[in-house]
């Protein structure tokens, strides 16, 4: 297949074209772009050559351009004026370029985090528009993998090595019940677990993980087990009553403050994690979502 840009004409003769075009005469042309008659001739040989056309009909007394020429000359002023707008635009005289990124996020953090933050995000980046997807944590990697999302943010330790992720915010988990459940079955020892469902996202138990595999985690069994698919769901079943299960503590602050909620067992230090704004370790907007990250991190999670 043919280069299209493998023998482009520089920009100088194109310059010397437009200017002989001009003016229709090769002493005015040179004066203008500050050759010699001669050079400007050479410059314009050369353009023909390269194009295998003939520009102008040249005589003792008059410069004519050709069919070619007219044809050329609309496009050699555009390529001009692009030139001198992609010098601009790497001077910054065109100011920050638009830039559309697809951001995914898990459905709870979107909501309660970043989905408030977009005004703010907006002011701190007028240049850049997001667009949010919402999905499971795999699926967000798989997406930015794979270029059909440009980032997320996942709190899932990463192990793709074509991903790479800045740190935004830790993530601290707590092993919760409802003080209307605890009212009727206690929870105060690792003997009470026998008498709960354990309540998480998958039988692969992700969330209670993070209580498990605590250094100084008793072993639990529970009586039953159920999975809820997604966090907020976690929350909502476990808020009704219906089992226990480990939550991040920004999602239920409130709930401990109004006492809707109580913290299980206390005196085990629970294992955290970190959010982390992930991307391809080959995407060249790198700076761009550092940017994006530093104004997240000074957003409180909630």
């Amino acid at each position: 297949m043919m280069d299209r840009y493998g023998n482009l004409p520089d920009l100088d003769s194109l310059r010397c074209f437009v200017e002989a075009a001009r003016f229709l005469n090769f002493r005015a042309a040179s004066r203008a772009v500050g050759l010699t008659p001669a050079a400007l001739g050479q410059r314009i040989q050369r353009l023909e050559e390269q194009l295998e056309v003939k520009l102008f009909h040249r005589t003792t007394r008059k410069v004519e351009p050709t069919e070619a020429a007219l044809a050329l000359l609309p496009a050699a002023r555009k390529a001009l004026d692009a030139a001198w707008e992609c010098a601009q635009a790497a001077r910054g005289d065109l100011g920050p370029t638009a830039i559309d990124l697809r951001l995914g996020t898990r459905h709870e953090l979107g909501l309660s985090w970043l989905t408030p933050m977009l005004s703010t995000l907006r002011e701190a980046h007028p240049s850049i528009t997001l667009h949010l997807y919402f999905g499971s944590g795999p699926d967000l990697e798989l997406r930015v993998r794979t270029q059909e999302i440009d980032c997320a943010i996942s709190s899932r330790r990463l192990g793709d090595p074509h991903l790479d992720g800045i740190r935004l915010h830790r993530e601290d988990y707590l092993l919760v019940a409802a003080s209307s459940l605890l009212a009727k079955k206690p929870f105060d020892g690792v003997e009470d677990a026998k008498g709960h469902v354990l309540v998480d996202i998958g039988e692969e138990l992700p969330l209670f993980g993070y209580f498990r595999d605590a250094p100084d985690a008793e072993p639990l069994e529970f009586g039953s087990f159920r999975a809820m698919g997604t966090i907020a769901a976690i929350r909502a079943v476990v808020c009704d009553g219906h089992g226990v299960g480990v939550l991040p503590e920004y999602l239920i602050r409130s709930d401990l403050e109004s006492g809707r909620l109580v913290a299980l067992l206390p005196q085990v230090t629970m294992l955290h994690d970190y959010f982390r704004l992930i991307h391809r370790r080959d995407d060249p907007r790198i700076p761009v979502f550092r940017a994006l990250a530093a104004t997240m991190q000074a957003q409180e999670l909630c």
